[in-house]
Formats: structure tokens, C-alpha cells, sequence
């Protein structure tokens, strides 16, 4: 997963896996959610995404690998 935001145009993108969008749904206003071939999510889109959240409150959290 990739996080990536472009002070520029105020465009947050979550990257969720690897592939070309070949459609889109409007989850909510500003909010689009890009989909594969197979109707799958890729990434998702937040337009204004400084009035959501600041930068200094996205976290990642990736999942312990336990031993076994």
C-alpha cells in the first residue's frame, strides 16, 4: 500500500495494490473509488483532503508477522 498526497491539488491517493483502473464509483462526494477489471478496488481518491485530515494525522499500521 502507498500513500500519496500533492499539496498542489489537495489530493489524497491510496495506493491499495498494484493494477490499472479501468473504472470508478463515487463512494461519496469527493470521495472516488478506483476499480480494476474485475470491479476490484485499487485506490482510493479524497479530493480536498486537507479539510479531512492533516498530514501529521495519517498513520500507516502494518501487521506483525508472528512465529509459527
Amino acid at each position: 500500500m502507498k500513500i500519496k498526497y500533492s499539496k498542489e491539488s489537495d489530493i489524497l491517493l491510496i495506493e491499495l495494490r498494484d493494477g490499472t483502473p479501468v473504472d470508478s464509483v463515487d463512494f461519496k462526494e469527493g470521495v472516488i473509488l478506483h476499480l480494476d477489471r474485475e470491479g476490484l478496488p485499487l485506490e482510493i481518491e479524497i479530493l480536498d483532503a486537507s479539510k479531512i485530515a492533516t498530514l501529521k494525522e495519517i498513520s500507516v499500521m502494518t501487521p506483525v508477522e508472528t512465529a509459527g
